[in-house]
């Protein structure tokens, strides 16, 4: 039942990768509180919290969320969108 439920991981363009980007940079540089959305086991999660950490070469960062205030280390490819709240 469950496997009828799950969607396809959308394919982003450069130009969304490359605003996914600018929009995580700023936002841990202001500490701005972000809406993040993600791809994880067929399903399109979004999340509130911060940005703590960014590393664009090893494809990862790390998520606190609003929530649990728990950190969350993710793949960047993982990324569908991200926006200011």
């Amino acid at each position: 039942m469950n496997k009828q439920l799950e969607v396809a991981q959308p394919v982003l363009t450069e130009e969304q990768i490359e605003q996914i980007n600018f929009t995580l940079i700023e936002a841990l540089h202001t500490n701005k509180q972000v809406y993040l959305t993600y791809y994880k086991k067929g399903q399109c999660i979004t999340e509130k919290g911060f940005i703590q950490f960014v590393d664009s070469l090893g494809n990862l960062f790390v998520f606190i969320d609003e929530v649990f205030e728990l950190k969350n280390k993710m793949r960047l490819s993982e990324l569908i969108d991200v926006r200011f709240t």
